[in-house]
């Protein structure tokens, strides 16, 4: 047999889009230290299941290249370092701050985990990359970790307190991105609407995003990740009403429509103040598309608890919901609280997944007859400024174009439509 030639660092990515931006970082620190033959699986807690599918996938790695040196990393390997080194497919176990640094894939006798107490980090060190493999659009990390404690909510002792990119450094990064070919950048982080609260002059989540737009012209579209809806305040809002680069689609972390399960969840937000927000931003920005992080089955959440969350689709207008059965994280106050069965998390959560699939549809709908802005994201396929996924079959239009699309039907939870000459 023909000897395979050693392959650079494969890594294997779970859970949100700060992990996707991070697990680039991971790929070129990694091949700088001159690894190959290995793969690096960067793990999620924010569910049991998340940690679930991690573990079978390293199994699965290990029965496939039994002489590949596994790392893992990520949340999951963050708070439970000891549990997967005992795991007899992994090699190696680095912390959340240690992914990121080239010298800790350079080999090292001795103790194979390397997971440091993240919450004595004070500072983010900005990365800069040249792109995303894969990928018409670039993330940016423009925080790292949360001050808050959510009941639920294992992630605070997974990336540690609130700490913000500089936001020159941010702005470096986005030229570069824009230089490379990006039309659209996604700023993503933990918390990116505590953005500055750490900085000495505290220029806050709108200040950022006005600098980025000021200094980088040529980025065509820049999209914010998940928000807090408390922290949605008013110079923010007047930057998303009045800036048209930034793309009119608000993910909203809302978890519950109940003003008692909100209360019991720690969140500092009531149901009233989410459908505010909406119809607030609605009224100044008509195109404007909101999704949401719904959990299901919290704690001591009852039928008519949980009807309150389900009637927030109408309520507020949401369009993409993010639905998540509730699953208890040891060392949470939540896990001891009295839990809801199984089953009924699992019908709930069926339930609003259809509402939503209908509330989705309902929205594509109403965009016959418009003509729409996409970015192609590969052949025949987009995305509108909405972040409606769009196809097409104008099959020589190349990925990372943005162009205008009439929209002439709707197909399997998508738009259809025709490029415009």
């Amino acid at each position: 047999m023909t000897a395979q030639p050693p392959r650079s660092p494969d890594v294997l990515t779970f859970g949100c889009r700060l992990n996707a931006y991070e697990s680039e970082i991971i790929r070129h620190e990694a091949a700088a230290a001159g690894l190959i033959n290995v793969a690096i699986v960067n793990t999620c807690a924010v569910t049991a299941e998340a940690e679930r599918q991690a573990r079978q996938a390293i199994r699965r790695l290990r029965r496939e290249s039994p002489d590949q040196e596994i790392i893992v990393t990520g949340c999951a390997a963050q708070l439970r370092p000891e549990t997967y080194a005992e795991m007899p497919e992994i090699d190696r176990v680095l912390g959340n701050v240690e992914k990121l640094s080239r010298d800790s894939y350079r080999p090292k006798p001795g103790n194979p985990v390397n997971v440091a107490d993240i919450m004595t980090v004070t500072e983010t060190a900005g990365h800069l990359i040249e792109g995303f493999d894969g990928r018409t659009r670039a993330f940016l990390e423009i925080q790292q970790g949360c001050d808050h404690r959510c009941t639920f909510c294992i992630i605070p002792f997974a990336r540690g307190p609130n700490r913000s990119v500089p936001i020159e450094h941010v702005v470096t990064e986005a030229q570069n991105l824009v230089a490379g070919g990006y039309r659209e950048i996604v700023l993503t982080g933990v918390d990116i609407t505590a953005y500055g609260e750490d900085r000495p002059d505290r220029p806050g989540l709108a200040g950022l995003v006005r600098a980025l737009l000021r200094d980088v012209p040529d980025l065509s579209r820049l999209r914010l990740s998940s928000l807090d809806p408390i922290e949605v305040d008013r110079d923010l809002r007047d930057v998303i009403v009045n800036e048209p680069r930034l793309m009119p689609h608000l993910h909203l972390s809302l978890q519950s429509g109940d003003d008692v399960i909100l209360k019991r969840m720690k969140r500092r937000h009531l149901r009233k103040d989410a459908v505010q927000l909406c119809h607030d931003l609605r009224m100044l920005r008509p195109d404007v598309v909101f999704g949401a992080d719904l959990i299901v089955g919290f704690p001591t959440e009852t039928e008519a608890m949980f009807d309150n969350s389900l009637r927030l689709i109408d309520d507020c207008g949401l369009t993409y919901l993010h639905v998540f059965p509730y699953s208890a994280r040891p060392g949470t106050p939540a896990a001891r609280m009295p839990q809801v069965p199984k089953v009924a998390r699992k019908e709930r959560s069926a339930r609003l997944r259809r509402a939503g699939e209908t509330a989705l549809n309902t929205y594509l709908v109403s965009r016959i007859g418009c003509t729409e802005t996409a970015l192609i994201e590969r052949c025949g396929e987009g995305r509108t400024e909405g972040y409606a996924r769009v196809e097409f079959h104008d099959s020589d239009l190349q990925p990372g174009a943005v162009v205008s699309v009439d929209i002439t039907g709707v197909s399997a939870h998508r738009l259809v439509g025709q490029v415009l000459a």
